[in-house]
């Protein structure tokens, strides 16, 4: 009986699913089940796609988000808490030509850098912005963010959100949609493979956008985080979906 060699049977042909170029070979530190490395990919695929990685620069700031620079083979740039958006108009402004994206976390984008965000929409700034809500601050303890739903419990409101003296939710995502600088607006998600192929498909067009000269493109994907919720992987995701979906409802917010 003939040896039967790997190579015959993984063969081009028949390969499916294969992982980007643009991935580091350093495992993923986030914790099992976690949105980030399902959105990493996508962003690389599409980068990969285009064959724009050496004409791509991404910008992470503070949180999990920061590990993104251990993940994406492709020119990264560390900003202050909460400045991305501030620090890629100043590489995009002086870089035209390159594609210029941002990867944060609701922490960063909603709160610390809520000015930075609102300021670079309004502006139109042809950059892409990746916003990762997971309706807590993640990396930091589980606090309590400016997406923390109502009666949702963190380590700052052990008791559930109160909206009468904690605030309400910020729905950034809306926000930005009505100011006149943005010209792409989705909101989408990770935790179903039906799903995915939606969110890469807005990743797709954040970055043909910015190759129109389009203006900004600001998608958001709403995520889990089940060390901070308390849940096993598979609870969070019920609970995403129960929950969270219900008040940050998917779907295109702003096609121009």
């Amino acid at each position: 009986m003939a040896e039967l060699r790997i190579e015959d049977i993984i063969k081009p042909e028949n390969i499916v699913f294969k992982k980007t170029k643009l991935f580091t070979d350093k495992p993923l530190s986030y914790c099992p089940g976690c949105g980030h490395g399902v959105v990493h990919r996508l962003v690389l695929e599409v980068i990969e796609e285009m064959g724009i990685e050496a004409e791509t620069i991404g910008i992470a700031p503070v949180g999990c988000s920061v590990l993104a620079y251990e993940f994406m083979n492709i020119d990264m740039v560390q900003a202050p808490h909460g400045r991305a958006p501030a620090l890629a108009t100043g590489i995009k402004r002086i870089h035209t030509e390159k594609f210029v994206f941002t990867y944060q976390g609701d922490g960063d984008l909603a709160a610390i850098g809520t000015a930075e965000t609102i300021h670079a929409c309004n502006r139109g700034e042809n950059i892409a912005i990746i916003f990762i809500n997971n309706g807590i601050y993640g990396m930091t303890g589980g606090q309590m963010a400016p997406t923390t739903l109502p009666g949702m419990q963190s380590s700052t409101s052990p008791y559930g959100r109160d909206v009468e003296t904690m605030g309400h939710p910020m729905k950034i995502t809306e926000l930005v949609s009505n100011l006149p600088g943005t010209r792409f607006v989705a909101r989408h998600a990770v935790h179903t493979p039906a799903l995915v192929r939606k969110t890469k498909k807005a990743i797709r067009k954040a970055f043909e956008n910015q190759k129109e000269n389009k203006g900004l493109s600001f998608v958001e994907v709403v995520s889990n985080c089940n060390s901070g919720w308390k849940m096993s992987p598979v609870e969070s995701n019920k609970w995403l979906a129960e929950n969270m979906l219900p008040f940050y409802e998917l779907g295109t917010l702003k096609d121009e």
